[in-house]
């Protein structure tokens, strides 16, 4: 087969996610363990809402690790599909990673998610995960690891920080140690299964939820409406590829706050985006973003289709 080298006969495979409350740490880690970007990454809660694989190689192991959206009591139908998509993917891996950050105590929210993982750990491993332990003080992190062990049975627990690399390769070792033997899943060097399209939409929308009021993350989408090469181009002239994309939001007074003061906000938005999408693509783009409004889109069935939920 193409694209898949020579494995050893002992050589595992298979899916690995990681759960937690909004804002534990979950995409950040992913993309710790794959050694790139392929989540985006917010101190904005509930930034994640498609569950995004990442693909780590190993020589002796392949690794997908599913980032899905924070569990949480969702008030609006985008949150209730949210928690569908972590629940279904709940089902379909071989190991679970439930995150708490270290530097924030143990709540209702963990307590909530810990009841609904008991109904897969009979099945399914679950391994407890103290994040952001470069956040918090050794006591905090002890703290944190005597909580998580009174909330459910785990296989293992571990403290780590994504940030400083402590203790991620380690995390990796018991994921991996948890997975099915078996031949690789993807080729060699593939480093995620999003459509580059889903990933563009996504960088857009973690450069918009940067910097703009607390009211407003759940109420941008971004949907792009066309990526293609720029023609016309001198041979010369390095590629240059076009990519049109909306930016979605509920009200007109949101509207004014993603484009700011003579669009100041917007180009800024540009920007961020443009230098991640660069990035991720390798190659030169010309960003086309237009701001519009698709009112109470996380409540209209409709409207969540039309925008990809």
């Amino acid at each position: 087969m193409t694209g898949f080298a020579q494995v050893p006969d002992d050589f595992r495979s298979g899916f690995a996610c990681f759960v937690g409350r909004p804002n534990a740490g979950k995409s950040t880690l992913t993309n710790a363990l794959i050694g790139q970007k392929i989540a985006i990454t917010s101190s904005r809660p509930q930034t994640t809402r498609h569950a995004i694989r990442g693909i780590l190689h190993r020589k002796d192991a392949q690794l997908v690790v599913v980032d899905t959206p924070g569990l949480h009591k969702p008030r609006t139908l985008l949150g209730s599909r949210l928690n569908d998509v972590v629940r279904e993917t709940w089902a379909e891996v071989d190991v679970i990673g439930f995150c708490v950050p270290a530097d924030q105590p143990v709540g209702r929210g963990d307590e909530f998610i810990a009841n609904e993982l008991r109904s897969v750990a009979g099945r399914t491993p679950v391994l407890g995960i103290v994040t952001k332990t470069d956040a918090a003080q050794p006591d905090q992190v002890a703290e944190r690891l005597t909580q998580m062990a009174g909330l459910m049975e785990f296989a293992e627990v571990v403290p780590c920080s994504a940030v400083n690399g402590f203790q991620v390769d380690l995390l990796t070792d018991l994921l991996v140690a948890r997975l099915p033997e078996g031949p690789p899943l993807y080729p060699d060097g593939e480093l995620t299964d999003e459509p580059e399209e889903t990933l563009v939409a996504e960088l857009i929308r973690e450069a918009a939820l940067e910097g703009v009021r607390d009211e407003l993350p759940h109420s941008i989408a971004v949907v792009i409406e066309e990526m293609v090469p720029r023609s016309g181009r001198p041979e010369s002239a390095p590629p240059l590829l076009d990519v049109h994309a909306n930016i979605y939001v509920e009200r007109s007074s949101q509207k004014g706050i993603v484009i700011g003061k003579g669009g100041a906000r917007l180009r800024q938005v540009g920007a961020d985006a443009r230098r991640q999408i660069e990035a991720l693509l390798g190659t030169r783009i010309y960003l086309d973003l237009h701001v519009k409004i698709a009112k109470d889109w996380q409540r209209d069935p409709k409207q969540l289709r039309k925008l990809g939920f």
